[in-house]
């Protein structure tokens, strides 16, 4: 009898989860739309506040880099604190953000609103990061990520979808209101999500706000170009560095650097979140220039390519968990390099081939984030979960920034050029040469594992 108690009580737990994942794929939906689709609108706002590119592109700056830190800080926070307390608090934030931009007169406040917004979507990436860890066994954590997989690629192939009808149809406020739609999954959140607390103890802020601040300062130089800021961003490190050794109860453990997996999961991570950036920043920039395409031959032409890999998200999520991430890590690789060397050799022809070869590349890089976020939660403890997996969604953001700014300014000292081709094959080969360096890496250091 008490066994039977016991396996219904299991089986309500799993089924608890799986419902805690869905609610979680439609939130990342709206989340992720959130973050992309202020992009359709940029022209528009800087028409109506007399802006240049470099002063409205504070929508986008803005919301990237309190995006970034917050990931890190509510991650911790999940360490200590209740996480259906959390996400509570962080669309409630988010919807706050929403209405004071729904409601600017001023460049200023729209800018405000977009911060209050990130402040709160924050919470989504952590939690994407936590819930599988924290709700599914290892053996089952594979699938959850890839479910988390699908919400991602979702709001990416959706984002600039909605914006543009959105913007074509009325003010661009009303992505604000949209955006207001997600609150509807709080409810759900909060009935489905456990009332644990984590590990009670105190938080140390000042350690936090120096890795806050080194963050910022980092994105700030690569974003804006602002290279003095590498040298403020490398001072805060040292400060963070030294604090977290000095303190009792530090931010984050030095062990957790200690952790020689964990490092190298978050380096091979690192470059593997550049190269889905990488490509998601090209893709547009070639499909312009070299086909001729206009912003709707542009998105038909990747949307594709965003529904595939949705729509294989759990099935690479499965496979890692009956075959182990090793293997998937395997089979991303060779998908990447069989995408990113087609690309390379056929970029600028037919927009039909373009979108088949970004379906392999595309699916790769969702086999490869999902390998990555099952090897790095592998590697810590339990009470380091929540902090560990939010400086991996950290460096997502630091990883796309990066790759974006430094493709960027290789565009940018080509584009007299004749033979635009050339630079993006050479681009897209030197990321096949990365992908053999991870598929090696990754070998090197978790073949046991």
């Amino acid at each position: 009898m008490k066994s039977d108690v016991a396996e219904k009580g299991m089986l309500t737990e799993e089924a608890r989860a799986e419902k805690l994942m869905g609610v979680l794929v439609v939130a990342l939906v709206f989340s992720v739309m959130n973050g992309t689709m202020f992009n359709v609108a940029l022209p528009v706002i800087a028409e109506r506040f007399s802006l240049v590119p470099s002063q409205v592109s504070w929508v986008m700056t803005s919301y990237m880099v309190v995006y970034a830190v917050g990931s890190v800080v509510y991650g911790k926070l999940a360490d200590n604190y209740s996480l259906k307390s959390l996400l509570t608090f962080g669309m409630l934030v988010f919807a706050l953000g929403s209405i004071v931009g729904m409601a600017a007169d001023t460049y200023a406040t729209v800018v405000a609103a977009r911060i209050l917004q990130a402040a709160g979507a924050a919470v989504m990436p952590a939690a994407s990061m936590i819930v599988p860890v924290r709700y599914f066994p290892v053996e089952k954590r594979g699938r959850a990520l890839g479910t988390t997989a699908v919400g991602l690629a979702l709001g990416s192939a959706l984002g600039p979808v909605v914006a543009g009808a959105i913007a074509g149809l009325g003010s661009w406020r009303w992505l604000f209101l949209f955006s207001l739609v997600s609150l509807a999954t709080l409810p759900l959140f909060r009935k489905y999500l456990g009332d644990d607390k984590g590990r009670p103890g105190r938080i140390d802020w000042l350690g936090g706000g120096l890795l806050g601040a080194a963050t910022a300062a980092y994105l700030l130089a690569i974003t804006q170009g602002k290279w003095q800021m590498i040298v403020a961003g490398s001072v805060l490190l040292l400060l963070f560095i030294v604090r977290i050794r000095k303190t009792a109860v530090p931010f984050v453990p030095p062990a957790l650097f200690a952790n020689g997996r964990f490092s190298a999961g978050l380096f091979i991570a690192f470059l593997a979140a550049a190269l889905n950036f990488s490509v998601t920043f090209m893709a547009p920039q070639f499909l312009t220039s070299l086909n001729n395409l206009s912003p709707g031959g542009v998105g038909a032409v990747l949307f594709p390519a965003a529904i595939a890999s949705a729509l294989m998200g759990r099935i690479g999520g499965k496979l890692a968990d009956r075959r182990g991430n090793g293997v998937l890590v395997g089979l991303a690789s060779g998908l990447l390099l069989l995408g990113y060397g087609l690309l390379a050799g056929f970029v600028g022809e037919a927009a039909h081939w373009i979108a088949l070869f970004l379906i392999a590349s595309q699916i790769g890089q969702t086999f490869l984030q999902i390998a990555m976020s099952g090897t790095v939660s592998r590697t810590l403890a339990k009470e380091q979960a929540g902090v560990g997996m939010g400086m991996l969604a950290m460096l997502n953001f630091i990883a796309g920034a990066l790759s974006m700014s430094v493709i960027g300014k290789v565009l940018d000292r080509t584009a007299a050029e004749a033979g635009g081709a050339s630079t993006y094959s050479h681009i897209l080969i030197a990321m096949c040469l990365t992908v053999i360096f991870i598929a090696g890496m990754y070998r090197l250091r978790f073949r046991k594992g």
